[in-house]
């Protein structure tokens, strides 16, 4: 199967937007899931837990900061790889001025689901693109 981006709706939130292009809701017999995430510059994602799926994370561009666990914060940068196993807190912030876009698989695949009961979540339908604004934080 192939998939394009304009191929798969969006999921927006306040702090930035995904794309799963492989889910196993929408590609049949996937049995994991697979996608690109955008975290807004100065914007990240609290601290939440998959409880069935382990977490890997490749960041693609920009830089952050990360938790996994009860560990120490630590920074992430283009080329970074970040394995979050089942039911771990974590949460990523985009400390660049540019967006960060970070390639994130579950395993097992439907953790995705969750992301709708969010607040302030929006789905745009394939080929629809979010549009931002210029907030100044403070």
């Amino acid at each position: 199967m192939h998939r394009r981006p304009d191929d798969v709706p969006t999921m927006v939130f306040g702090w930035g937007s995904i794309k799963w292009h492989v889910t196993p809701g929408s590609v049949p017999g996937a049995s994991s899931t697979f996608g690109e995430v955008v975290i807004n510059p100065g914007q990240g994602h609290d601290r939440h837990q998959h409880p069935f799926s382990d977490e890997v994370l490749y960041i693609i561009e920009g830089e952050g900061r990360q938790t996994v666990g009860d560990g120490p914060e630590f920074a992430v940068t283009a080329g970074d790889a970040v394995y979050i196993p089942m039911g771990t807190l974590h949460s990523t912030f985009n400390t660049g001025w540019r967006p960060m876009r970070i390639i994130a698989t579950y395993t097992p695949g439907g953790a995705e689901e969750a992301l709708r009961d969010l607040p302030g979540f929006v789905e745009l339908a394939p080929g629809e693109h979010p549009a931002w604004e210029a907030v100044k934080p403070g």
